[in-house]
């Protein structure tokens, strides 16, 4: 009896043992080798070719202009590109240029330094007031470059045509070597000759400008047309209708438009006009139609006045006594009829 009982025993070991070995080796998960699987990234496909970007010393330069020309907008960076140099990471050019953007350089303001060569070099390069370019007088080839042209200049002041105000921000500014005006004894003011060397310069410096940023004739103007109560530069003497005439540059009128105005007005009437205010109203909006910052007040006052003497320096230079008489009148029209302010 007890080596019955001894041998159940034993076999309910060996059974309890062996289950729980089963059920030990059972729970035991088989493991499988976890693989770093990598997500493969698909890169945007470029809409443009960026084959027009070159490598000159080191930069990258991209000098081809896209742009609607009666808009000036729309435009590819035109010259070196400025980049980025993050730390760690790589700028790429693979999609520039972008469609959105346009020039910094929307005008070109032409003055005179009133000085001579070698202070205007001196003034220009180490004094609070500078010029992109200076045109000697020294009846050479050379035209000094002082700032780089994607950087503003201080040339302009407080300045203002259209709908563009302070415009450092938006013009080249280029200086040209000439005395500037002298006093005669009865107090009338003598503006020198420009010489026809150096003005041969300055057309060839402005059309290649105007060209490559595409700036409208509209916005190549006189320090003295954007800034009338403050300026006179360059003068009734700077050869406008010369440049317009035998290099296409800048505002010129038709003499047929002109001649057609002109013949509509009646001295008697057009006399008695000018002390009123509803024509002074009329002919103060039609210079700020133009561009001129000039507010219209229906008052002939001293901002009128030099208003009137910047256009007449520009647009009509045989008389610039400030007034605005019939010839005056008809040019304006004629400038306004032939250069809409869009």
């Amino acid at each position: 009896m007890r080596n019955s009982l001894y041998f159940i025993g034993l076999s309910f070991v060996l059974f309890s043992c062996g289950s729980q070995k089963n059920i030990q080796k059972n729970s035991t998960a088989p493991q499988t080798a976890v693989q770093n699987v990598k997500t493969t990234v698909k890169k945007p496909t470029p809409v443009q070719s960026n084959s027009e970007i070159k490598k000159e010393g080191g930069y990258d330069f991209y000098k081809i202009n896209i742009a609607d020309a009666s808009k000036n907008d729309n435009t590819i960076s035109y010259g070196s590109i400025v980049s980025a140099n993050p730390s760690g990471y790589k700028i790429v050019k693979t999609f520039f240029p972008a469609v959105a953007q346009n020039f910094r350089q929307k005008y070109i303001i032409l003055h005179y330094t009133a000085l001579d060569d070698d202070k205007s070099v001196t003034v220009l390069t180490q004094q609070s007031v500078s010029a992109h370019y200076l045109v000697n007088n020294l009846g050479d080839k050379e035209i000094y470059q002082l700032v780089d042209e994607n950087k503003r200049s201080y040339h302009a002041g407080i300045s203002a045509w259209r709908n563009d105000k302070m415009l450092n921000d938006t013009s080249i500014g280029i200086e040209i070597v000439n005395a500037g005006y002298k006093t005669d004894a009865s107090g009338n003011r003598v503006f020198p000759e420009f010489d026809d060397a150096q003005m041969k310069k300055v057309a060839a410096l402005v059309k290649d400008i105007a060209d490559r940023y595409m700036i409208p004739p509209t916005n190549i103007l006189a320090h003295s047309d954007i800034a009338p109560t403050r300026k006179q530069d360059p003068g009734p003497k700077f050869p406008w209708k010369k440049l317009y005439d035998e290099y296409q540059i800048g505002m010129w009128y038709d003499e047929a438009v002109k001649q057609g105005f002109y013949d509509e007005i009646v001295p008697e009437t057009f006399a008695a006009s000018l002390a009123d205010a509803q024509f002074i109203f009329k002919y103060q909006t039609a210079l700020k139609t133009l561009g001129y910052g000039l507010e219209p007040s229906g008052m002939v006052d001293d901002a009128t006045k030099k208003t009137i003497e910047a256009f007449q320096f520009h647009f009509r230079p045989e008389n610039y006594d400030g007034m605005m008489d019939a010839e005056t009148w008809a040019i304006l029209q004629a400038l306004n009829s032939k250069y809409p302010n869009k």
